[in-house]
């Protein structure tokens, strides 16, 4: 690997690290051990564990998290590994939570290194969904000479991606968070991207190699990756496709 390439290493569910212009970028920390969460209004149960325990991660420059109100997305173990993470970006909302956490407004940019991080807007659920779900954010990153990534964070409307795209212009890789989360919280309405509006969102994105995660290992996805592969197949799509190995770096 050289250090012009991008690399993505899934981890499990929503992590991943991202090797972006020199810097080594963490997503959503999930470290748990296979267990059940009570006591957030709804179960969750996560079925399979980290591909890399946190010791095994490496240096990291930054975590970019979507939010920190559900276990999926910071568990115990990921809010341990965020005091010696180094800069936290995420919502206001975890900001105002979360000691040491810088809180972004949608649209606002940060410099880490080289690389310009900008929040994005994310819909957690259905329009309307905030009220109950809370605040989510993506990420879009930019950095001179290397491709623009797009992280979607816990977003399941396909119309903020077309928002997304209309104002930051080309996407040459989108790690979409799929999966098809759905607790019942609003009946059929998923949670986040299915592989239905996941395809919808690929072709909202252009020539972007989608890269599907947060899509296994927790009870509430509803969707396999093989469903969302199988989509985007017989869409036409699956040349766009880039399904990550557990703990394999993916060069993208």
């Amino acid at each position: 690997m050289t250090s012009h390439q991008t690399t993505l290493t899934l981890i499990g569910g929503p992590t991943t690290v991202i090797e972006y212009a020199g810097l080594r970028l963490l997503t959503d920390p999930t470290f748990d051990e296979p267990r059940d969460y009570v006591g957030t209004g709804f179960a969750l149960h996560k079925l399979v564990g980290p591909a890399l325990d946190p010791t095994a991660v490496g240096p990291i420059d930054g975590v970019l998290l979507s939010h920190d109100q559900h276990p999926d997305n910071l568990d115990i173990a990921g809010r341990a590994f965020l005091a010696g993470a180094g800069t936290v970006l995420s919502t206001p909302d975890a900001a105002a939570r979360i000691d040491g956490v810088t809180g972004l407004e949608p649209w606002q940019t940060h410099r880490l290194g080289e690389v310009g991080v900008t929040a994005v807007p994310a819909l957690h659920g259905p329009e309307g969904a905030e009220s109950q779900s809370g605040a989510v954010t993506g990420f879009v990153l930019r950095a001179a000479g290397r491709p623009v990534v797009y992280v979607s964070g816990d977003n399941a409307s396909v119309e903020v991606v077309a928002r997304i795209v209309e104002r930051t212009g080309t996407i040459d890789i989108a790690v979409l968070f799929a999966g098809a989360a759905n607790v019942g919280r609003f009946g059929d309405a998923d949670l986040t991207l299915n592989a239905r509006t996941a395809v919808e969102a690929a072709r909202l994105l252009g020539d972007a190699v989608v890269v599907p995660v947060h899509a296994e290992g927790w009870h509430h996805f509803s969707e396999t990756r093989e469903r969302l592969v199988r989509e985007f197949g017989y869409a036409g799509l699956g040349d766009r496709l880039r399904v990550p190995v557990h703990g394999e770096p993916l060069a993208l």
